[in-house]
């Protein structure tokens, strides 16, 4: 079994990677998109979104990273995958499941599951122009406006020579509101011969175990269930060798929070200082209620000082 951390847009950079690396139980992860339009991205913005292969597409302990595309023009995205492969890319993997209105007005993520030809045409091009031993693999939804074509885009991708799919059990119309309609993934399973790995509403152990009935995946993709309790990767696991586990407290991830604060603040000016740390309590307090606490103490702090007297006071309290 794997498990996959979701690249979850503007939340899942290499900040955030570098910390549930360290944390553990995630085997592989998957950079932000990087969109290609009709010429080729280059070398400098595939470093800047994955500077993870200038490790050998690695983070700093040693957890493979994919290089994620979107876009929609075949070409330009079989000439990026090389060019990503030549970085040292562990393996290309292709976004047809990115809901937002500005990337689907841009004919790029889920829209494109309208046209299960047309994503045939890019996982071909892009497996015919990257090396062999590099895989290259893809992440959909059930569909667009509902999940009808689900199967179409699904045999698409994996005839057009992709080694494993990821399928986000929704479509783009469902959002992220629950529930996640698993069984359509359990359906893929029996169809395809490549792996597929089970995408959404996994948020416990008891959510993976329902979900590893109803789609007889064998890998899973973790997101906002993984962003909100850290250490679920590790619960799941321990659950799946049956061997007993201690949840991560609080104070333990004080040093983290500290950590993705200190990696970041200097990337926004000052009205948006601490923005990342916010946001991770936001996801924290569904499961902390110590981070409920801590985003009501910090969310309207705008000056370094006042960050660093509260980090100053955690350290003495916890």
């Amino acid at each position: 079994m794997r498990l996959f951390l979701a690249p979850m847009e503007s939340v899942v950079d290499h900040h955030f990677r570098t910390i549930y690396s360290e944390i553990g139980g995630v085997d592989l992860f998957v950079s932000e998109f990087v969109r290609v339009n009709d010429m080729p991205v280059t070398t400098k913005t595939l470093l800047r979104e994955c500077p993870e292969l200038a490790n050998h597409s690695r983070t700093a302990n040693g957890t493979p990273v994919r290089v994620q595309l979107l876009g929609s023009n075949p070409q330009t995205l079989g000439e990026s995958g090389l060019k990503a492969a030549k970085l040292g890319a562990s393996a290309i993997d292709l976004n047809f499941g990115c809901p937002a209105k500005t990337v689907n007005k841009s004919h790029g993520g889920s829209i494109l599951l309208k046209q299960p030809r047309l994503v045939g045409e890019i996982v071909a091009a892009v497996r015919a122009a990257v090396p062999s031993e590099v895989p290259v693999t893809a992440k959909i939804r059930l569909g667009f406006e509902d999940r009808s074509l689900y199967m179409d885009n699904a045999l698409a991708i994996a005839e057009a020579g992709a080694n494993e799919l990821c399928v986000h059990a929704r479509s783009k119309a469902d959002g992220y509101n629950p529930p996640a309609y698993w069984p359509y993934i359990g359906k893929i399973v029996d169809a395809l011969d490549i792996p597929v790995i089970a995408n959404g509403e996994i948020w416990t152990v008891a959510d993976w175990r329902r979900c590893k009935a109803e789609t007889g995946s064998q890998d899973f993709m973790l997101g906002r269930g993984l962003v909100a309790c850290p250490d679920l990767a590790l619960q799941i696991k321990a659950a799946a060798n049956n061997e007993p586990y201690a949840p991560l407290e609080w104070h333990e991830l004080l040093p983290l929070l500290q950590h993705l604060y200190l990696a970041t603040k200097d990337q926004y000016p000052l009205r948006y200082l601490g923005n990342r740390l916010k946001q991770w309590l936001y996801y924290l307090q569904l499961h902390y209620d110590e981070a409920a606490i801590f985003f009501e103490r910090v969310k309207r702090y705008k000056q370094p000082h006042e960050f660093a007297a509260v980090f100053a006071q955690l350290e003495k309290t916890g």
